[in-house]
């Protein structure tokens, strides 16, 4: 069984979808020490540890090999990683982005950002990738997409929500495929 590190920023319902579908995780790591994600993962009894965003990428290889990690998943994880970081974990660091990777990816599509730009092009189906982390920003080969549809009375928030709900079921499903 792989050792599971799971990175977050904000909420952590990605992480929580993991932990509801039975996925072992060894360790939930933050560069937000306000993180509710934080608060998910104590609940559980998953370890916790939070680097601040000025030295993460500085301490972030240490932390991973310490707990011996096998599996790298960005779930809501807002921090670009250094390439040291990114070359450290080939092929066992995953990612996933509310869009359909390639549209709207890259460094600054995140969050709300995305589905402005998805609404402001006039997309008619949106969606979420599960993708392997390499050195480029949203770059790394696709493990799994999904996608949802676009409505005209759709603003940001709504399509986000729908999204979310995508990401949720797809994110678990690629980690157990890569166990």
């Amino acid at each position: 069984m792989k050792k599971i590190a799971v990175l977050v920023s904000g909420g952590g319902t990605n992480l929580q979808a993991l932990i509801d579908e039975g996925i072992s995780i060894e360790l939930v790591i933050s560069s937000n020490p306000d993180a509710y994600a934080l608060t998910r993962a104590v609940t559980h009894s998953i370890k916790t540890v939070v680097i601040e965003k000025r030295r993460f990428n500085d301490e972030i290889l240490q932390i991973l090999k310490e707990h011996e990690i096998d599996l790298v998943v960005l779930a809501g994880f807002l921090l670009i990683l250094d390439e040291k970081v990114v070359k450290a974990y080939p092929n066992a660091m995953i990612n996933v982005h509310p869009s359909l990777i390639p549209a709207f990816s890259g460094e600054g599509m995140y969050g709300l950002r995305v589905h402005r730009a998805a609404l402001a092009r006039g997309v008619k189906i949106s969606g979420a990738t599960v993708h392997y982390v390499n050195e480029i920003c949203d770059g790394g080969e696709i493990i799994l997409q999904q996608t949802v549809e676009v409505y005209e009375d759709d603003t940001p928030e709504k399509l986000q929500a729908r999204v979310m709900e995508v990401e949720k079921k797809i994110l678990p499903q690629a980690v157990k495929s890569i166990m």
